[in-house]
């Protein structure tokens, strides 16, 4: 623990990485293309819902948005270390520029879910390669705030993104939404070219055959029980996210009986709680070992989940969201903090891209289930089993902490 008056919460001083210029250009870049993009998921969630009304096609189109990472991850992971990150994120920002232009155009659920999908293969391309590059971008000192800072920009996009996207779809329908998704993602791409491909990595890994490359990468879970324990512990939040995600259209319209616009309320209300923590995980960090704070994060999260389960409106339901959002806030930004930490660059794309694969397998398993749950037990006790999965999360994350050394593998490989 470090008791300096610098380890104090304090805005400008989150805000402060920014003067790395590189680092503010991947910044704007992500925040633009973030806001879109959650407009975009209430527009692509409310086009399914009113085309086939059925809870099925809605846990369909989320699947289809991570399925690809997780083939990504299990095999073509080590391409995010072999190849040029800028090169990745660009093309990334490219295809979905493409996807969201072509989307307007789609007559069916069937083609709006292979669009998405596209999309999503996009996605899993770009959010490991830029996790992987944000170290090199800053010094260790900044890591902290630079990381949570750039995830407060997802954060925030999630405040603002779904209120604004429904506000539009209920005036106008989606098409109007697909298209300023597309602007930003050209807004991204231009911004991201700007940045020096050597800055977003600090050497390209020279491979010794791919799939020798791909076992690498599983061999680092095998030495690190940080690894493990990122792995084990989120994964069962992942679990609680994918039954929240698929029933809480219907926890708004059926339970609470507030329509699209309690839906677009509960999205906005966790981003609130998730811009919160993730700014406040900065200050923790610095402050305090990120291995003791982990297993109290899932707290609020888990706390906020079951507060919705049993709020009597849509306005308390929200709050709870705003109080789950802030333990999310503060707990992802920790998790990718710990993976940046204990591996070295030229491994850090692979850790990435194995860890989305497996949680995003989880979370397809649990969007999968949800569906047949909310009809059975509806969603309100959807909601409840997604509270003690949360909490089970920080439990693993306490029992596997213990004992861990706190030293990172980038410090270490600073010194070497």
């Amino acid at each position: 623990m470090n008791g300096s008056a610098g380890g104090r919460f304090s805005l400008s001083r989150r805000v402060a990485v920014l003067r790395y210029e590189n680092f503010r250009l991947l910044f704007f870049a992500t925040l633009g293309s973030g806001v879109g993009t959650w407009m975009a998921t209430i527009a692509l969630t409310a086009d399914i819902t009113h085309r086939t009304g059925s809870p099925w096609w809605v846990s369909v189109l989320f699947i289809v948005t991570f399925l690809p990472s997780i083939v990504v991850g299990l095999v073509a992971g080590p391409l995010v270390d072999r190849l040029s990150r800028k090169r990745l994120i660009v093309t990334a920002d490219l295809v979905r520029l493409v996807v969201f232009c072509v989307l307007p155009f789609a007559g069916t659920p069937v083609a709006i879910v292979l669009l998405a999908g596209v999309a999503g293969t996009a996605n899993s391309f770009f959010r490991p390669a830029v996790l992987a590059g944000v170290p090199n971008l800053v010094s260790e000192p900044d890591l902290a705030s630079g990381t949570s800072l750039l995830q407060g920009t997802d954060w925030l996009a999630t405040a603002v993104g779904p209120v604004i996207g429904g506000a539009i779809v209920s005036g106008s329908g989606p098409h109007v939404v697909y298209w300023v998704n597309a602007a930003t993602f050209l807004f991204s791409a231009v911004l991201l070219l700007r940045i020096p491909a050597v800055r977003l990595q600090s050497e390209q890994g020279i491979t010794r055959g791919h799939w020798r490359d791909l076992a690498d990468g599983l061999d680092a879970f095998r030495r690190s029980r940080v690894l493990v324990m990122v792995l084990i512990a989120f994964g069962l939040t992942m679990l609680a996210t994918g039954l929240v995600n698929v029933s809480e259209i219907f926890l708004a319209t059926r339970s609470l009986g507030s329509g699209a616009f309690g839906y677009g309320l509960l999205w906005t209300a966790t981003g609130v709680g998730l811009v919160i923590g993730s700014l406040v995980t900065g200050a923790l960090s610095e402050r305090y070992d990120v291995l003791l704070t982990y297993p109290v994060a899932f707290v609020p999260w888990a706390a906020g989940i079951v507060g919705a389960a049993i709020s009597p409106n849509v306005w308390v339901a929200a709050l709870a969201m705003v109080v789950s959002g802030f333990g999310n806030g503060l707990t992802f930004p920790m998790t990718v903090l710990l993976i940046q930490r204990h591996t070295t660059d030229r491994l850090r794309g692979r850790a990435f891209t194995l860890v989305i694969s497996a949680h995003n397998a989880l979370l397809g398993i649990a969007m999968v289930a949800a569906g047949e749950l909310t009809n059975v037990i509806g969603p309100r006790w959807t909601y409840t089993v997604a509270g003690a999965l949360t909490a089970s999360g920080g439990i693993t994350a306490y029992a596997l902490s213990r004992g861990i050394s706190p030293r990172p593998a980038v410090v270490r490989e600073q010194a070497a």
